[in-house]
């Protein structure tokens, strides 16, 4: 006793935040009071460790070796914490330096979060070296250890789920374990290979970029696994290149987590359907020509893709809806994105199609864009609509970030007005719902393009 007091004395300020967070009703997976009260100062430890079975065999979930310091600390509570992974985990950034990430739990639930960072994509010199005037990969020289501070807003506050008190939105992650994945691969999460881009103006040295996010996947959830308890509810959700990797990364996390209830959130981050002979139907195929080489997708990736979806056909990447529905039929899966964005769209069809690249101006080049994107977008509408268990939900517009990211900022007006809908409504539905997930699309984007002038969104606009 003489032990815990002093303890117990030291997490006096969690105590505040652990009141101010129990939910009104205790969700499932959640401890009782007493119990969180003692997790405070004995926080429970793993109890879903890594099998040897599955540190073997090909993207093995492998594990820092014995003495090397994570520098996580069991009881910190409410607070970023930055786990750093070895070498010999497989884990590293595109430029070859060290990966980490970032873990904030609290004491009175099992239930937990990973949100993959958003942030492009690269498959040249270019877009991996961060030079400016290309749309690029986000971190190309690694990740900091206080990536997560209130200096870098675009991470720590980026997205209602994973800020604890977040002004205006709630959502019921905000009282949960959050793992923060940080994008540096330029992969969308699903790479493995070492890449050698040469400078197209012979004045810099090859560039050697790993493109490696789907071992550091693997990477992080060999750790949560050793270090966490099993979630009793789990959300795999990210915006943009975090949406696509949560997408061709959940059937991995959801069978390793082993969670007795699974969610999955794609925001922004679509994988079409791109078969060759036409790509005025198939707008997304020289993209995806160029990533599977590029990433080496063909090699690794999707045949081990394969393994954990039986279903899934490697030709036909917009298979993988289909095959995670009929996988894990008790799931509830969401996918949303806006019709204008003209963030995602540009990287997907801007450097692949002469016309575009040619267009005499902006107002041509984002019409060629959007009509691209208007097809994809309306062949995924229509998959998701005979999918029960996975909803798409798709607003017009929002004046911000080019329209990109429903669940960035706040949940705030990525609506859809004419059926009297809040993103809000999509997200409890994936995550409360009963029966078929919500399906809902906009037609007009007239109503949000009327909206009063957003001074915050003008603002976050500068920064971006």
């Amino acid at each position: 006793m003489p032990k815990v007091l002093p303890a117990l004395s030291r997490s006096i300020p969690c105590l505040f935040l652990l009141a101010a967070s129990l939910p009104a009703q205790a969700e499932l997976g959640d401890y009782s009071f007493w119990q969180s009260l003692t997790n405070l100062v004995a926080p429970p430890g793993a109890d879903n460790k890594v099998t040897p079975a599955q540190r073997t065999g090909p993207y093995p979930l492998l594990a820092n070796p014995a003495g090397f310091n994570s520098g996580f600390k069991p009881a910190n509570h409410y607070a970023w914490q930055t786990v750093q992974l070895a070498p010999q985990t497989g884990a590293v950034c595109g430029d070859g330096s060290p990966y980490k990430f970032f873990v904030n739990r609290v004491p009175n639930t099992r239930n937990t979060i990973i949100y993959l960072e958003g942030g492009g994509a690269c498959w040249d010199y270019a877009s991996c070296s961060g030079q400016s005037g290309i749309r690029g990969a986000r971190n190309p020289n690694g990740i900091p250890n206080d990536y997560m501070s209130l200096l870098n807003p675009g991470a720590s506050l980026v997205s209602p789920f994973v800020v604890r008190l977040h002004p205006w939105t709630r959502v019921k992650t905000q009282n949960w374990n959050m793992v923060y994945v940080p994008y540096c691969t330029g992969d969308i999460y699903s790479g493995d290979k070492v890449a050698v881009y040469q400078d197209p103006q012979g004045q810099q040295s090859p560039l050697v970029w790993h493109h490696n996010g789907l071992r550091n996947v693997r990477a992080v959830v060999g750790w949560l696994k050793d270090n966490l308890p099993r979630p009793t509810q789990l959300l795999t959700t990210g915006c943009s290149a975090g949406g696509a990797g949560s997408l061709t990364n959940y059937a991995g996390i959801r069978q390793d987590m082993a969670p007795d209830r699974g969610f999955l959130i794609n925001d922004s981050g679509p994988v079409y359907t791109a078969l060759p002979g036409d790509n005025q139907s198939y707008p997304s195929y020289p993209l995806q020509t160029l990533i599977r080489q590029a990433w080496g997708l063909n090699d690794g990736p999707l045949p081990y893709l394969q393994t954990r979806l039986p279903g899934l056909d490697t030709s036909d990447l917009g298979t993988l809806y289909s095959a995670l529905s009929s996988n894990m039929p008790g799931d509830r899966m969401g996918h949303t994105h806006f019709w204008k964005d003209m963030n995602y769209s540009s990287y997907s069809y801007e450097r692949f199609y002469p016309e575009i690249i040619n267009a005499p101006d902006q107002a041509t080049k984002a019409a060629l864009i959007g009509q691209r994107w208007e097809t994809d977008t309306s062949r995924l509408r229509n998959q998701l609509a005979n999918l029960s268990n996975i909803g798409g939900y798709f607003p017009q517009y929002r004046a911000v970030n080019e329209s990109h990211c429903t669940s960035i900022i706040e949940f705030a007006n990525s609506d859809i007005q004419e059926q009297n809908l809040e993103l809000d409504h999509f997200v409890s539905n994936v995550l409360d719902g009963n029966g078929p997930v919500l399906d809902a699309s906009e037609l007009s984007d007239a109503a949000d393009r009327s909206k009063p002038f957003n001074l915050l969104y003008y603002v976050l606009d500068q920064l971006l």
